[in-house]
C-alpha cells in the first residue's frame, strides 16, 4: 500500500518536477556506481600492495635466516629475527617464529609465546601464504606462513605477524576523501542538472498553464515567452500557437455557420408567420370597415371591436413569441413552461402551411425541478421541429413531447418521414467535421446538447424517426454560467 501511495504521489507531480528529479536521481546513482567501482579498484590495489609487502618480507627472512637455520644456530636465528623486527618500518613485524624441517620451533621474537622445540603448527593456525593472502576487513594484523628456502632447498618454516594498521588507515582516509569529494561534486552537479532541466522544461510548464487557463479555448503564447532558436521546445510552442489559431479560425467558421443557420430558421418561420399575420389582418380590416359603415349601430360596433381585440391579441402573441425567440438578454434566463408555449405558437404556422398534424405534449408544471438555460433549449427544440416538419410528407405527422425524468429534461421529436440518413446521423451524433451538403442545424443541436452536458439518442421506429434529447438539470447557482457557455455563436 505504501508503495502504491508513493507511486500515486509521484504520478501526481508535474512533468516539470518529475523530469528534473529523475535526472538528479540518475546522476546520484551514476556517481554512486562510479564511487563503488573506484573503491573496489582501490581495495584491489591495496590487497596487491599488502601481498607484495608480505612476499618481500618473507623473501628477506629466507635470505637472512637460511644459513643459520641450516646449521640450527639458534642464537643467530634469534639475533636475525630481532634485527629484522627492529629494522622494519615503524616496527611492522609484531612476531616471528622459525621452525626446522620437523616443524619444531628454533627461535622466536617472543620465546614465551613460542618456546624452543615447541610445535609450530599451533602458531600456524589461521596463517596464510603470501601469494594467497586475503586481508580481512578491519583486521590490523595479518599472520603469514611460508617455507624457508635456501639455495633451492627448503630448510624450515617461518610464521610471522605483520602490523598493517597504517595501510588500513591510509585506505580508510582515501575512502573518506573519495566519498566526501564525490558526494559534494555529485550534489552540486545534481542541483545544476535539476535547475538546467527545469529551465529547459519551462516552455512546457508555461504551455500546460496556458492550456489549463484557456478552459477549452486555447490561446497563443506571446512571442516574448517563446524560446529563442530552432529548438524542439520552440517548435513545440510554435506548433501549439498554430493549433490555437487554427481552432480559433474553426470556431469563427462554426460561429458563422451557426449564425447562417439561425437566420435560415428565422426565414422559414417568417414565411409561415407572414401567412399567420395576414389572415387576422384581413379580418381586422373587414371589422374596421364594418365599424365605419355601421357606426350608428352599437351592437355591430361592439361585435367588430371584439373581433379586432381578438385579432390584435393573436398578433401580439405571435410578435411576442418571435421576439422572445431572438432576444439577447435571455441568455441567463432559466427555462420555463412558457418557453414551450412560445415554441408551439411559432411552429404551428409552419405545420399548417404544410398541412401536417402536430401532436404537442408538454408534461411540465410552471416551475421545473431543476435549472436549464432557456435560449439554448429553445434553439435545440426549434431546430429539431423544423427538421421534423421538413422530413414529414405534406399531410404527415410531427410529434413533440417534453417531460421531467430522473436523468433530467427529456425532449422527444418524431415524424413519419423517410427517416434520418447516414449524413444526418453523423451531423447529429458525431463530433467530427460537418459533412458536405445540407445545413448545420443538426450539428448545432449536437453542439448545444454537448455544452449542456446532455446526450442525443435516436430510437429505432418502423417509419420515420424519433430523436430524444436528455439534458441534465444544473444547480441554480450554475444557471447563469451554463447559459453563457451554451449559447450558440450566432446568438452572440
Amino acid at each position: 500500500m505504501a508503495g502504491g501511495g508513493l507511486l500515486g504521489a509521484w504520478r501526481r507531480l508535474s512533468l516539470a518536477v518529475r523530469v528534473p528529479v529523475l535526472v538528479s536521481v540518475l546522476m546520484i546513482a551514476v556517481a554512486a556506481v562510479a564511487s563503488q567501482l573506484v573503491l573496489s579498484a582501490l581495495d584491489r590495489q591495496q590487497v596487491a600492495r599488502i601481498r607484495e609487502l608480505a612476499r618481500q618480507h618473507v623473501e628477506a627472512l629466507s635470505v637472512a635466516l637460511g644459513p643459520h637455520v641450516l646449521r640450527k644456530d639458534i642464537w643467530e636465528v634469534y639475533d636475525t629475527l630481532e634485527r629484522a623486527a627492529g629494522a622494519s618500518n615503524g616496527r611492522r613485524t609484531v612476531f616471528s617464529a622459525v621452525a626446522d624441517t620437523r616443524g619444531r620451533v628454533l627461535a622466536a621474537t617472543d620465546p614465551r609465546r613460542a618456546p624452543v622445540d615447541s610445535p609450530i603448527a599451533k602458531l600456524a593456525q589461521g596463517a596464510q601464504r603470501p601469494d594467497q593472502l586475503e586481508p580481512g576487513t578491519g583486521e590490523s594484523r595479518i599472520r603469514l606462513i611460508a617455507p624457508l628456502v635456501y639455495q633451492g632447498r627448503t630448510v624450515g618454516q617461518v610464521v610471522t605477524e605483520l602490523d598493517i594498521s597504517d595501510l588500513l588507515e591510509e585506505r580508510a582516509h582515501a575512502r573518506r576523501l573519495l566519498l566526501f569529494g564525490n558526494g559534494i561534486v555529485t550534489l552540486f552537479l545534481a542541483l545544476v542538472g535539476y535547475m538546467a532541466t527545469r529551465r529547459m522544461l519551462l516552455p512546457i510548464t508555461r504551455l500546460v498553464e496556458r492550456m489549463q487557463e484557456s478552459e477549452g479555448t486555447p490561446r497563443p503564447i506571446p512571442p516574448e515567452e517563446i524560446p529563442a532558436g530552432d529548438s524542439e521546445m520552440a517548435r513545440l510552442v510554435h506548433t501549439y500557437n498554430a493549433m490555437a489559431r487554427s481552432m480559433a479560425e474553426k470556431a469563427e467558421v462554426e460561429r458563422r455557420l451557426a449564425e447562417r443557420e439561425r437566420f435560415v430558421s428565422l426565414g422559414r418561420l417568417a414565411s409561415s408567420l407572414a401567412h399567420e399575420i395576414n389572415n387576422p389582418l384581413g379580418g381586422l380590416l373587414n371589422a374596421a370597415d364594418t365599424i365605419n359603415r355601421y357606426a350608428d349601430r352599437p351592437e355591430v360596433v361592439r361585435q367588430s371591436a371584439t373581433l379586432i381585440e381578438r385579432g390584435l391579441r393573436h398578433l401580439r402573441d405571435v410578435t411576442k413569441a418571435t421576439l422572445e425567440m431572438n432576444r439577447l438578454d435571455r441568455r441567463a434566463q432559466p427555462l420555463a413552461r412558457e418557453d414551450f408555449e412560445d415554441l408551439q405558437l411559432l411552429i404551428e404556422p409552419e405545420i399548417r402551411h404544410r398541412r401536417q398534424r402536430l401532436d404537442w405534449r408538454v408534461g411540465l408544471g410552471h416551475a421545473l425541478s431543476g435549472t436549464l438555460p432557456a435560449a439554448p433549449v429553445r434553439q435545440i427544440a426549434i431546430n429539431l421541429l423544423l427538421n421534423a416538419a421538413q422530413a414529414a410528407e405534406p399531410g404527415g405527422h410531427v410529434g413533440f413531447a417534453v417531460q421531467e425524468t430522473e436523468a433530467g429534461l427529456e425532449i422527444t421529436v418524431e415524424d413519419d418521414g423517410p427517416g434520418l440518413g447516414p449524413e444526418a446521423r453523423r451531423r447529429l451524433l458525431g463530433a467530427g467535421p460537418v459533412p458536405q451538403g445540407g445545413g448545420v442545424g443538426l450539428r448545432m443541436v449536437h453542439d448545444l446538447v454537448a455544452r449542456l452536458g446532455g446526450h442525443v439518442e435516436i430510437d429505432d421506429v418502423v417509419r420515420g424517426s424519433r430523436i430524444r434529447v436528455i439534458l441534465p438539470f444544473r444547480a441554480a447557482e450554475e444557471g447563469a454560467w451554463a447559459a453563457s457557455r451554451a449559447q450558440p455563436a450566432g446568438e452572440g
